[in-house]
């Protein structure tokens, strides 16, 4: 923490203080070496680069202003439609992206643009494409998924194929809250139209997009490819949709999108293998006996044991970044959620969820930060629009919690 104060950049603060942590146990510092590459050293990590190249292809094929004009089909009617679109194409947009940073980015200019014409403050138009793209890393394909796949041992299937429910449910949420909005003191009617002679087309185009997220989960739960493969195709119906269907890239575009996607893919990588020293170094100092001899405390309550994680990975994602809490702290606490008899899926879904929270809530909300310069605007402003959004997502992970079905019953079903 002091060195993350100190502006050195998360990778090698977390390197550092384990290198610390390994030394002050008198263990010979070559271990250091051997834990930074075996911690990246997984199939399953594998995975990541593909969705995330797969992404950005889509990305740059135009894929956003499809989406929002095919979610504005459904609710650009209602009083609030533009605010209604902004969530609907959230969801949407996070079964290609798993990513909230990506959504607020791609989202944000548009809705930011669009929605102050209509009347909408800017601060309201941020708080609501904040609230939604955390969507983005629940719903599958996740990132999240894939590195809470790696450090607690549960599959990668079974961690995308739950994040589904509580992915909508984060969108009925904030659906809810624009609701009361707009009950209370009234909010403008869309001006996102939809031409009808555009309509089959874009019904075609929305559909051939929406297919992706489908084959890939599709395809992983029927056991015809694995979660790596499944990334391999995604990218392969991404680049052949934005090369023949939509015709808005060229050659020169997937390149671009490679460097990219090996840029973002080396960054979590050096944070995976970062953590992987500071996790092994707190068990070396015993932090993770400390949380399974905490384990009898909470016997007959695994409620109130979630109810704890919830509210530290609460607080450590207001510091923390969310991939560096999970490869640090998963592993302490996985444990005690066996020892617990709590399913390990249900509480995964309530670490993701919880840490999630962390990108819209300051001081390091980085989706906070990137619409707050997009838009131009003050932080405070945009908490106070925003406040009334986390507290409904909060009593969605307090759901998960007291009723584990919403996390549990669809991978049951499937498997």
């Amino acid at each position: 923490m002091v060195l993350l104060l100190g502006g050195v950049p998360i990778a090698m603060a977390l390197g550092l203080g384990g290198t610390l942590g390994v030394w002050l146990t008198g263990i010979p510092l070559q271990v250091i070496v051997t834990r930074f590459f075996s911690g990246v050293d997984s199939f399953v990590f594998l995975a990541m680069p593909f969705y995330i190249l797969a992404a950005e292809i889509m990305n740059r094929s135009g894929i956003t202003t499809r989406l929002i004009y095919l979610s504005s089909i459904f609710t650009g009617r209602l009083p609030g439609g533009t605010a209604y679109t902004n969530v609907g194409t959230s969801v949407l947009f996070a079964g290609i992206s798993g990513s909230a940073v990506a959504d607020a980015s791609a989202l944000g200019r548009f809705f930011m643009t669009v929605m102050p014409k209509e009347g909408y403050t800017k601060e309201y138009s941020a708080a609501v494409t904040a609230a939604s793209s955390i969507i983005g890393p629940i719903i599958p394909p996740s990132g999240l998924a894939i590195i809470m796949a790696a450090v607690s041992g549960l599959s990668v299937v079974d961690l995308f194929v739950a994040g589904v429910v509580p992915g909508l449910l984060f969108g009925v949420a904030c659906c809810v809250v624009i609701l009361l909005k707009s009950i209370r003191s009234g909010l403008p009617t869309s001006i996102v139209k939809v031409k009808r002679d555009e309509l089959p087309k874009l019904l075609l185009e929305g559909t051939a997009v929406m297919l992706l997220p489908f084959i890939i989960v599709g395809g992983m739960v029927t056991g015809a490819f694995t979660a790596t493969e499944g990334g391999g195709i995604a990218v392969f119906v991404a680049t052949m949709l934005g090369l023949f269907m939509f015709r808005s890239i060229n050659l020169a575009d997937i390149w671009g999108a490679l460097i990219v996607s090996a840029r973002a893919s080396a960054t979590i990588y050096l944070l995976v293998a970062a953590s992987s020293i500071l996790s092994y170094a707190l068990n070396l100092l015993g932090i993770g006996a400390m949380v399974t001899a905490a384990a009898p405390y909470f016997e007959g309550s695994p409620v109130l044991f979630l109810v704890g994680i919830m509210v530290l990975m609460l607080i450590l994602g207001l510091f923390l970044d969310i991939g560096a809490a999970l490869l640090i702290f998963v592993p302490l606490v996985m444990p005690t959620v066996i020892q617990l008899g709590i399913d390990p899926i249900q509480a995964a879904m309530v670490i993701i969820l919880s840490l999630a929270m962390g990108l819209i809530t300051p001081p390091v909300g980085v989706v906070l930060f990137i619409l707050m310069k997009i838009g131009n605007i003050r932080l405070t402003p945009l908490m106070r629009e925003l406040f009334p959004f986390i507290i409904a997502e909060i009593c969605i992970i307090l759901l998960l919690i007291f009723f584990p079905s919403l996390s549990t019953w669809l991978p049951d079903l499937l498997r």
